[in-house]
């Protein structure tokens, strides 16, 4: 095993991409999230080891530890060590990954390990981060960007089977979510997929449950709940091609970076 340690800040979806891509390569890694993980597609995300104790994707085990020192164990064993942490933890890393997805940087500096990478919109690299990973849908996705930054947030979430911003539920007002199907389900439009307090979340279109916030979240309005994908033969079960993208990306930053050093 490769024993450059790498911490990845996020075990959302894309995330876990970038752990799937780094651990097959042999890297050990540890995730870190928050105590209450707002991921929405929770079959193929780390966080879910946060409220599960661990989780399996694709053979890819995440195993929650109680302490940065059982993470660091975790990874060193060939699994991936998942803490709560809002804050960078020291672990000892040379490299930081920012899977945040914040669309913007809250607090990640390029002093922050031998090799930083940011994800997304937020990001400049050599300003507060080494390297920035394109995360926009299109013919730039997974792209290591040395100088510049990566395309702006658009607000838009990307084309899946035809559906773009509609497919993306979202509350529409604070409360708790509360959930009548599960991730995988099949839906009809306008089923009544949900509520958040005393509002209804109804299916927009006919497809899939591809990801849903954790039944009992509180929530605010806006807030991301949901993903209905309309091709119903989808396995929601395997990382996303966006997700092995981004995370191609990272790794082939960290290999670029190892062979600078050698």
């Amino acid at each position: 095993m490769n024993r450059e340690l790498c911490l990845i800040r996020g075990g959302g979806d894309l995330a876990t991409g970038v752990a799937w891509r780094l651990t097959r390569a042999g890297f050990p890694v540890v995730v870190t999230e928050l105590a209450e993980p707002l991921t929405v597609r929770r079959a193929v995300a780390l966080s879910t080891a946060v409220d599960n104790g661990a989780v399996d994707i694709e053979g890819m085990v995440g195993q929650r530890a109680s302490s940065i020192d059982e993470a660091i164990d975790i990874a060193q064993s060939g699994d991936v060590g998942v803490v709560v942490s809002a804050d960078l933890p020291s672990v000892g890393a040379s490299v930081v990954i920012d899977a945040r997805l914040a669309k913007t940087n809250i607090d990640t500096t390029i002093e922050d390990a031998d090799l930083v990478v940011g994800l997304g919109p937020g990001f400049a690299a050599g300003e507060n981060c080494h390297v920035v990973i394109e995360t926009m849908r299109g013919p730039r996705l997974g792209r290591a960007i040395w100088n510049g930054s990566a395309m702006p947030d658009t607000g838009t979430p990307g084309e899946v089977g035809g559906k773009g911003a509609a497919r993306v539920l979202r509350a529409p007002a604070t409360g708790i979510a509360s959930w009548n199907y599960s991730i995988g389900d099949l839906v009809n439009e306008r089923d009544v997929l949900g509520t958040v307090g005393s509002s209804e979340i109804l299916s927009p279109f006919d497809g899939m449950v591809r990801g849903l916030i954790r039944e009992g979240q509180q929530v605010k309005a806006g807030c991301k709940l949901g993903d209905i994908d309309p091709r119903t033969d989808a396995n929601y079960k395997e990382i996303s091609d966006k997700a092995l993208s981004v995370g191609g990306g990272v790794l082939e930053a960290v290999l670029t970076w190892q062979n600078r050093l050698s």
